[in-house]
């Protein structure tokens, strides 16, 4: 993707926004915005022309460890509102502007509307929703090179349940993904730290040659997000997630 006004916002000091309280509004919500308003990958998605802040995160991940690859073929469950599809959409040469290179392909899908961006094609629906493997299929084909996930379920406030419900939402994208990635194909998905993720990890480690957990430098450090990388997917253990 072109940056927008062909610099990167970086080397630029941003003024501080400062956010006053307001009758009806938590103390909570008052931080969360100063910390927004403030957040320099805020101010850089906006100069570079990235619908969120998270575009970093993908970007960093893949830096690292490269699955995002000309030609490439990817799924990207949790679009909304479309930075990491914006990312792919670059990376893979979804677009074909990179001559000489193969032309890759980036699918999203997410509960709420997305929208449309230039090289990508979006299906909106519950991931959870009986039936949406079929329809995914179905709609983009079986077979991807990534499948990149940076949902996450509604919190209710409790942490063992809000564990519970990452976990199982995550065990069903690896089920998923099991069974549509091409050999050697990757996955990568957001968990929470200290969430009781081994089980899930070992699960993992049977279908994947690597798996890794990073937290990439532009996720907040006050937050208890994550990232699962599994890479080298084993053909052989195309299914063997139930």
């Amino acid at each position: 993707m072109t940056p927008r006004g062909g610099h990167s916002g970086r080397g630029r000091r941003a003024l501080r926004v400062k956010v006053r309280s307001a009758k009806g509004r938590k103390t909570a919500s008052t931080r969360w915005l100063s910390r927004h308003f403030n957040d320099p990958y805020v101010h850089r998605a906006r100069a570079e022309g990235y619908r969120s802040r998270a575009a970093y995160k993908i970007m960093e991940i893949d830096d690292r460890f490269r699955f995002l690859g000309a030609g490439a073929r990817v799924l990207d469950l949790g679009s909304a509102p479309g930075g990491w599809v914006q990312v792919a959409v670059d990376r893979v040469n979804a677009l074909g502007s990179e001559h000489g290179k193969r032309k890759g392909a980036v699918f999203g899908l997410d509960l709420h509307p997305v929208e449309p961006v230039p090289g990508a094609e979006f299906l909106q629906m519950d991931f959870l929703e009986a039936g949406c493997g079929d329809v995914i299929v179905r709609r983009f084909g079986g077979e991807f090179d990534v499948v990149m996930s940076d949902m996450a379920p509604s919190f209710s406030g409790e942490r063992r349940t809000d564990q519970l419900r990452f976990i199982a939402l995550n065990e069903a994208v690896a089920d998923f993904a099991l069974g549509v990635l091409v050999p050697g194909g990757a996955m990568i998905l957001k968990v929470l730290a200290g969430g009781a993720q081994s089980g899930l990890q070992a699960r993992l480690k049977s279908g994947f040659r690597r798996v890794r957990t990073v937290k990439p430098p532009s996720s907040r450090q006050d937050s208890s997000e994550m990232f699962v990388v599994a890479s080298g997917f084993r053909a052989e253990g195309r299914g063997s997630v139930d």
